[in-house]
């Protein structure tokens, strides 16, 4: 009746079908774990890492002396024609988070293709700061459209390189501008300096610091990077914690030796 036949020619096929599955999984498995990583991944990564509310609070509480409590909000506002991301960034103290002391336009890109680097961060002046106060915690449909962020992008302030970290490193990417900053004249300085790191986990160190013609540091942190990291809803708890509100005067003080304010 030819049943056995059939029976073994159905489960030889069945194999061959099973067997030739596994083939082109194993392939995908293969190519997706081969597959390198682009110059705009890299600059996607960045992005994403940058983005986000984070704080310094960790920090402030190590080191009350030297660092504040500050909040830190990045988050994407246009994309240019290029693939560029456009991210809105400001600072403001955490117990006054509707008065942000410090607002920029970040844009994240590859590197050009002749220095030795992954991605870009360029800083940029906002054409009317006012009208982007607590741009990320607004609804969507309240906040400047995209060809309006474009076309708010003013003055170029800094560049930052970023390279990926060597394997073993904490961070994931780190860097800095160009030997011999870019021009800045704030408090006597004549040109400023910026690092940047990335590290796992959305944390995020920055260090900018100013300095005049005969390389005196005349703003900035002297003692290191503030560290940045996202902070744990349990968090809120010490919102009226004294780190997050110094007294008016010492505040004043201490921030003209902390921070280049909106200009």
């Amino acid at each position: 009746m030819g049943t056995g036949s059939e029976s073994n020619g159905w489960s030889r096929a069945r194999g061959l079908v099973v067997k030739t599955l596994v083939m082109i999984g194993g392939a995908i498995l293969v190519k997706r774990l081969t597959k390198s990583t682009t110059r705009w991944d890299h600059a996607r990564i960045v992005a994403q890492s940058l983005s986000g509310e984070k704080f310094s609070r960790e920090q402030a509480s190590r080191d009350p002396d030297n660092y504040f409590n500050i909040r830190m909000v990045t988050c994407p506002a246009a994309e240019m024609v290029d693939g560029s991301k456009v991210l809105y960034f400001e600072q403001a103290f955490w117990r006054t988070p509707q008065k942000p002391f410090r607002q920029r336009f970040y844009m994240v890109k590859p590197c050009p293709k002749e220095l030795k680097c992954d991605v870009e961060v360029s800083s940029y002046v906002i054409r009317d700061a006012e009208e982007y106060k607590n741009f990320c915690d607004r609804p969507r449909d309240q906040r400047p459209l995209p060809e309006e962020v474009i076309g708010d992008i003013a003055e170029h302030l800094t560049t930052i390189h970023l390279k990926r970290c060597d394997r073993g490193k904490c961070c994931l990417y780190e860097g800095s501008t160009p030997p011999g900053g870019f021009p800045n004249t704030w408090n006597g300085a004549s040109y400023c300096t910026s690092e940047l790191a990335i590290l796992k986990n959305n944390e995020v160190h920055t260090w900018d610091r100013g300095y005049d013609d005969g390389g005196n540091e005349v703003w900035g942190v002297k003692e290191g990077p503030y560290e940045f990291k996202p902070a744990p809803a349990s968090s809120i708890n010490d919102m009226f914690s004294p780190l997050n509100s110094p007294p008016p005067q010492l505040m004043e003080k201490r921030i003209e030796g902390s921070f280049v304010l909106q200009e």
